[in-house]
């Protein structure tokens, strides 16, 4: 779907909740006037439910707001962070045991796919079109798209409130972007300005620029250790593959299936692509096959490489005083695209929704909670406490707290990001597929198989995992 579609989609979403939210006389109508929280969960009030979240310092932040929905409702929410690994797995363990000890789940978009093959998430537009439950002021077409739709949608359905919208940036070193020695180094060498990478071309010029053994000159001061050009994820279990796929393929107009779900991995474009990634290996630590998303950054706020394409939610925790001797000189920038092809730009993210489990005993108490969490009052009370982070709603970007302070330029990327960033395809296969083509990339990235015979080999495996890789 292009942008025009999800833009029509976005309006008649948001329509049809007005609508049948009661809002017909408009929002300042006494249906919308009247409807409050405090009404609405009456009939649960006392009534306890469980929420699974993953936890990161954004969440954190989160939980300290959780009180006032019980204060407001009467209504009990225990509410569980874990990290990545054991909210994938605990969860998806619940809902697909039949057990029903969570509520509500969230779900990263890779996860969609199978679980909705497994039928254990509950629709929620029952009670999306009931207007005792569903805040005629909510604003469903505030939600940043195309995040939203392709996240949380299926078959004319919605099964996921918003929850965290991740995604990948451009970041580099600006004090040394700007050095006049480098710049004029850089300028005699590639004929054009140094700047933070619009392209792939530039950035794959800042990365052999830059990288460096011990003894030579960087910023007019002696290296005492090798410097890189450029630090990404590598591990095989991480998200290597995501990000190969989700920045570079898809900015190169390919993709891994055609749009009936037929792989194809092999396809001109996708080797190019995959080409174009794996040179950047070559000015990269040597130990990068092992960097995970947590990696990346440490990387950078250690101050060993030039640029780095990073999860942002991570680059928040690095970027300040006291934790990175390079806080406040690093720059952000879009997700840079193949030169001449900026209308395909794509950026890697993961857009995350929560979803309420088929299981559950207290699926109008569950959704009470997750569309308050959604709504534009917590979410500006969310990153007014935290400093900033990762919005889920278009007019957040408004706030002081994303337009002000050293961190402007990071929100500035994430933005960008967003207005292409989309949810992964509804894939039953998914896991199977991506233990297969993450440990084909990293093969590709060392080195160990050509660009053309690592798509082959990847196309081989995806036909032997499904002949239409999309749920139908």
């Amino acid at each position: 779907m292009n942008r025009t579609g999800y833009k029509m989609l976005r309006k008649t979403v948001g329509l049809g909740l007005a609508l049948s939210a009661g809002l017909v006389l408009g929002p300042g109508s006494n249906a919308a006037m009247a409807w409050s929280y405090k009404e609405a969960a009456k009939p649960y009030a006392g009534t306890t439910i469980r929420i699974l979240d993953e936890i990161t310092p954004l969440q954190e932040t989160l939980a300290t707001l959780v009180p006032g929905f019980t204060e407001e409702t009467g209504i009990i929410v225990e509410f569980e962070l874990l990290n990545h690994f054991d909210v994938v797995n605990k969860g998806q363990a619940d809902m697909l045991s039949g057990r029903g000890y969570y509520d509500a789940i969230m779900l990263h978009g890779f996860q969609l796919g199978p679980m909705l093959a497994a039928g254990v998430l509950q629709p929620l537009d029952p009670m999306m079109s009931n207007p005792a439950l569903m805040n005629p002021n909510f604003n469903a077409a505030d939600l940043i798209e195309p995040s939203y739709s392709t996240t949380g949608g299926f078959g004319g359905k919605q099964y996921g409130l918003a929850n965290w919208n991740y995604n990948q940036v451009y970041w580099a070193r600006g004090d040394l972007l700007t050095h006049p020695d480098e710049m004029a180094a850089f300028k005699a060498k590639y004929n054009y300005d140094l700047k933070p990478a619009e392209t792939f071309e530039e950035l794959r010029d800042i990365a052999e620029f830059f990288t460096r053994p011990a003894g030579e000159t960087l910023a007019g001061k002696t290296l005492e250790s090798d410097f890189y050009g450029i630090v990404m994820e590598g591990v095989k279990g991480g998200s290597t593959f995501l990000s190969l796929w989700g920045n570079f393929i898809k900015s190169f107009g390919g993709d891994i299936v055609d749009a009936e779900g037929k792989p194809t991995f092999d396809r001109p474009e996708n080797i190019a692509a995959i080409a174009a990634w794996a040179e950047l290996w070559k000015f990269a630590p040597p130990g990068m096959a092992e960097y995970s998303l947590v990696d990346v950054p440490t990387v950078m706020g250690n101050g060993i490489a030039a640029q780095a394409i990073a999860w942002s939610d991570f680059v928040l925790g690095i970027d300040k005083p006291g934790t990175s001797p390079f806080a406040g000189q690093f720059v952000y920038g879009p997700m840079p695209y193949k030169a001449g092809m900026k209308d395909k730009r794509s950026v890697e993210a993961e857009p995350s929704v929560t979803v309420i489990s088929v299981h559950s005993k207290n699926a109008e108490a569950t959704f009470l909670f997750l569309q308050w969490l959604a709504e534009r009052r917590q979410q500006e009370a969310l990153l007014n406490a935290g400093g900033g982070g990762v919005p889920i709603r278009e007019s957040s970007w408004a706030l002081p707290v994303m337009q002000e302070g050293n961190l402007a330029g990071l929100f500035a990327a994430m933005k960008s990001s967003l207005e292409v960033g989309e949810g992964k395809p509804k894939m039953p296969e998914f896991y199977e597929l991506y233990d297969v083509l993450t440990g084909i990339s990293q093969e590709i990235g060392l080195g160990q198989l050509t660009p053309e015979a690592g798509a082959a080999k990847a196309q081989a495996a995806m036909l032997d995992i499904c002949e239409t890789c999309l749920l139908q």
